[in-house]
């Protein structure tokens, strides 16, 4: 069974701590980076990079959703009964 976000913090914190010790400071700084990912939770995409307004890389419409059908662009304007627009 995989660890937890929490057991995976912990054993980072130990390893950064014994790379401090013995001055390697290049692992621990990669350790470093690695627990403020986890501590982060899952990385969020800064705004735009998919689209403006969504979060979600792909759209999917909702379930049931039919698209609708195009308009016929020759009656475009024209009111029912013949009457003309002002």
């Amino acid at each position: 069974m995989p660890p937890t976000p929490d057991q995976e913090i912990a054993a980072l914190e130990s390893l950064m701590a014994r790379a401090v010790a013995d001055q390697d400071f290049e692992e621990a700084a990669r350790l470093r980076d690695r627990l403020t990912e986890l501590r982060a939770g899952p990385r969020r995409l800064p705004p735009g990079e998919m689209g403006l307004g969504t979060d979600r890389p792909r759209h999917v419409p909702p379930e049931g959703w039919v698209k609708p059908a195009k308009p016929d662009l020759m009656t475009r304007g024209n009111r029912p009964g013949g009457r003309r627009r002002r």
